[in-house]
């Protein structure tokens, strides 16, 4: 972002803190603020009449959350929440709007961004459909780990079930068996991958369509 640009946007944004399991967004509710995670992991999730989630995306350091309500929708049906805790800015819907009149650059990316999260969604939707247990696992590791910049990712398997529309067995036996290859190591809610390479090697074709078209919707340098 240009140093204008960024200037005209600080006075509005507020630091905060954003815990893990905290939610940014409920389905069907008002959004007030667009989200811009510095640290952590924001899961879009579905949620159903009869209570049951999946995950439809992922928001890290690269994007940002809230953008129906960027976009001008009153409000939306994804929950999004803090799936792996860390830090970041939120900003008002509407300082966010009126800002984005004189800051062309910024907003160019975020319709880049905004493209960009529509395939990502679309793939992850084919993936969750399509594709088996472990190979869903791997990918998710895969993008988890490119958002957060750490080789741990603090996440439980109920969790990691809930988010990838399985069981937490079917989980339970994917990460097993990533773990006996010393791919990763599950520890106290913790999984610490340990060969990033073996990992993409057991990940279905989701993961580089998703990561080739996260690095096109960034603009071209001057």
């Amino acid at each position: 972002m240009a140093d204008a640009e960024f200037r005209a946007i600080r006075p509005h944004l507020e630091h905060l803190v954003l815990p893990a399991r905290l939610s940014l967004h409920e389905p069907h509710q008002a959004h007030r603020f667009a989200w811009f995670p510095n640290e952590g992991l924001i899961s879009l999730v579905v949620v159903m009449a009869n209570g049951k989630t999946v995950e439809a995306g992922i928001v890290g350091n690269e994007g940002v959350a809230g953008l129906p309500g960027v976009a001008g929708l009153d409000c939306s049906p994804l929950r999004e929440i803090m799936q792996i805790g860390g830090s970041g800015f939120r900003i008002k819907i509407r300082d966010l709007q009126r800002t984005l009149a004189s800051t062309p650059g910024l907003r160019l990316l975020l319709q880049r961004y905004t493209m960009m999260l529509g395939l990502h969604v679309a793939q992850t939707a084919a993936c969750n459909r399509l594709h088996d247990i472990d190979r869903r696992l791997a990918r998710w590791l895969l993008m988890a780990h490119d958002r957060v910049d750490s080789g741990t990712l603090r996440i439980t398997h109920d969790f990691l079930a809930t988010m990838l529309g399985t069981d937490r067995p079917s989980v339970s036996l994917a990460a097993g068996l990533f773990q006996r290859l010393d791919i990763i190591r599950y520890r106290r809610g913790a999984v610490k991958i340990l060969n990033r390479k073996a990992l993409e090697g057991h990940s279905c074709e989701c993961y580089a369509v998703i990561q080739r078209y996260a690095l096109m919707s960034h603009p071209p340098a001057d």
